[in-house]
């Protein structure tokens, strides 16, 4: 299998990145779900117990997911690794709010996703919005991203590898 060493999941939409993210997570190999599998996937049919969580999680199988597929492959190749192809980044306002926290001179050890979250129940987002660095319903999806991320990649995970740069 070929790692990708850019950060190539950036480039993938968010529509994509869940469907394999349910791949990877819910197929049990010994070898890492490729491009190439995926692909045999979405032509040849979900595996059950995966088709069922599809239909769940209501993913839309369109020919744009599949045509941006074809791109990823035909640019990257059959053999790269799916997972590297998970969008795994805050959005602009979570962004934000972790840049606040990160920027914290108080702080003595670099904040957790933990940390963020802790920092959302407190008060940060009221207090951005007061601010102007957030909008008013920007702060109603942080809590909920969050949690995502911390049930993706647990708490302790660094907060600053999730900034999204743009």
């Amino acid at each position: 299998m070929i790692r990708n060493p850019i950060d190539i999941a950036s480039r993938v939409s968010p529509e994509l990145s869940g469907l394999i993210e349910t791949l990877t997570d819910q197929l049990e190999t010994d070898e890492p779900v490729t491009l190439a599998s995926v692909r045999s996937f979405l032509k040849h049919g979900m595996p059950v117990e995966i088709d069922e969580d599809e239909h769940m999680h209501h993913f839309d199988v369109d020919e744009s997911v599949i045509d941006e597929l074809d791109e990823l492959i035909e640019q990257f190749g059959e053999s790269a690794v799916a997972e590297d192809f998970i969008y795994a980044f805050a959005s602009e306002p979570l962004s934000r709010v972790i840049e606040e926290v990160v920027s914290d001179e108080n702080r003595e050890f670099p904040p957790t996703l933990a940390d963020v979250q802790e920092a959302i129940v407190d008060g940060l987002a009221g207090r951005l919005v007061g601010e102007g660095v957030l909008e008013e319903d920007e702060d109603d999806v942080l809590m909920p991203e969050i949690e995502s991320l911390i049930d993706r990649f647990g708490i302790d995970a660094l907060a600053e590898d999730f900034l999204r740069y743009e």
